[in-house]
């Protein structure tokens, strides 16, 4: 009897075998046809990691902090590489800083972030909101993500105060809508097109315009699991500075490496923006690359999780 049983079970084994095995209609087996069922995504899902981190040189990305979370930035400058600021006496710029950026960017909700920082370059205080508004989807029924952003700054220890007739004029407001797109698992490309106001124009120059708008482009090519190269540019609309010969204002440009470290993201970069705020930068990029008047940056962001952990029961 436990023969006969066991006979039995070995022919229905046989059995299953050869149906997963047997060929269907598209010339897949059954098996196949399931793992290709399991691994088409799903309609609507949204694209992640369009960006590994909230910035890359000069521009902020479409990613925002998720809810109750908290990203700490250190970005630093340091001075000129070349020209006449540059060279062995500053050993390449190593021995000064154009400028520091320290920064706390806070998930109010996954796609509602309140941003403030502080800058060395024109002692700029800002407070700013960014919205990620559109998620780019899997089935391209939305093709890009876009992310608004609004932000106000302020200049209260600026040390010439006599340009300042009225508190006021220490204000600036600056508006941007970034449109991103993941062509790939290995490119990121953005457009952002910016309006930047001082209420004073900036620098204190005359004929100098109070606003400008600028568009920035950027874009991420990993070529490994963990490493991607980045390139940042901005080009700002304006008579003043297209025809300005002293001082002689120039693009901003950047070019570097970002690393993913686990909680890190680090970005080593050259540009020739001196300054890191976009209110001061696209105002007062006045550094050449053809002069040698570029710079070795980098930023480390860093993310803090402050949700409650679900804890488990025994």
């Amino acid at each position: 009897m436990k023969r006969s049983l066991l006979f039995i079970a070995l022919i229905l084994t046989a059995r299953l075998t050869q149906a997963q095995t047997t060929k269907t209609d598209s010339g897949s087996t059954g098996t196949d046809s399931l793992m290709k069922m399991l691994s088409v995504p799903e309609k609507d899902e949204p694209v992640i990691a369009t960006f590994k981190a909230t910035r890359l040189i000069l521009s902020q990305t479409t990613e925002t902090v998720k809810k109750k979370e908290l990203n700490f930035l250190v970005i630093h400058r340091f001075g000129d590489i070349g020209g006449a600021a540059g060279g062995g006496k500053t050993l390449w710029g190593l021995d000064n800083s154009s400028d520091i950026y320290i920064g706390f960017e806070y998930g109010l909700t996954d796609n509602l972030n309140i941003d403030f920082g502080r800058s060395k370059f024109e002692q700029l205080l800002e407070l700013g909101l960014k919205y990620n508004i559109l998620h780019q989807k899997t089935d391209d029924s939305m093709p890009v993500a876009v992310t608004l952003i609004g932000k106000a700054g302020l200049k209260p220890y600026h040390v010439n105060t006599n340009v300042f007739d009225d508190y006021t004029n220490r204000l600036s407001y600056l508006a941007q809508a970034v449109i991103a797109r993941k062509f790939s698992s290995a490119l990121s490309m953005q457009v952002s097109p910016i309006f930047l106001r001082n209420n004073l124009p900036y620098p204190f120059l005359a004929g100098n315009e109070q606003n400008i708008f600028a568009l920035s482009a950027a874009g991420r090519l990993k070529f490994s699991k963990r490493m991607g190269l980045v390139l940042d540019y901005v080009h700002p609309f304006s008579n003043f500075r297209n025809n300005s010969v002293n001082p002689r204002f120039y693009d901003g440009l950047g070019v570097g490496i970002e690393i993913e470290t686990g909680g890190h993201v680090f970005t080593i970069n050259f540009t020739n923006a001196q300054a890191i705020s976009e209110m001061n930068y696209i105002a007062d990029t006045e550094s050449s690359w053809g002069k040698g008047q570029f710079r070795l940056g980098f930023t480390i962001s860093r993310i803090f999780d402050f949700n409650k952990k679900n804890k488990s029961t025994y």
